[in-house]
């Protein structure tokens, strides 16, 4: 599948992630580095993604790795098929990060096939300490 976002994504302008995704930009999601078999991002912990304890919100952990699993999903969409979707996510929370902190995501595919890919998010804090583990589907439409 190739469209703008792809190209850009291959050739290294990690830019057109934070310009095609709207909610990943707005709750802050950066992208790292991103090939077909690992996805890399960056999540500054702010105000807005955290509860009342304060530590961010299972939600925003969440959405940080669907986007990236996302993203890896689309680099190796099929061709004939017009684009990707998440059907099915489980999240570990393992520790909590706090406000001011940052988490990074590495994703990589445990399985890519023709109709469905399975993606894996470790999610860590600054200290190296593991947030997350989340494993998502991929279905191509």
């Amino acid at each position: 599948m190739a469209d703008e976002f792809t190209e850009a994504l291959a050739s290294g302008n990690l830019q057109s992630f934070s310009d095609a995704v709207n909610f990943a930009a707005h709750i802050g999601i950066e992208l790292v580095a991103a090939k077909k078999n690992r996805v890399e991002g960056r999540l500054p912990v702010k105000k807005e993604l955290t509860n009342h304890l304060p530590n961010v919100h299972g939600g925003a952990i969440m959405s940080f790795a669907d986007a990236m699993g996302a993203i890896g999903a689309h680099l190796n969409t099929p061709e004939g098929a017009s684009g990707t979707t998440t059907i099915e996510s489980k999240t570990n929370f393992i520790k909590p990060a706090m406000e001011g902190d940052t988490l990074h995501a590495v994703c990589t595919p445990l399985a890519v096939g023709r109709r469905l890919s399975v993606w894996q998010t470790e999610i860590t804090r600054d200290d190296g300490k593991r947030v997350a583990v989340v494993t998502q589907t991929q279905i191509y439409l």
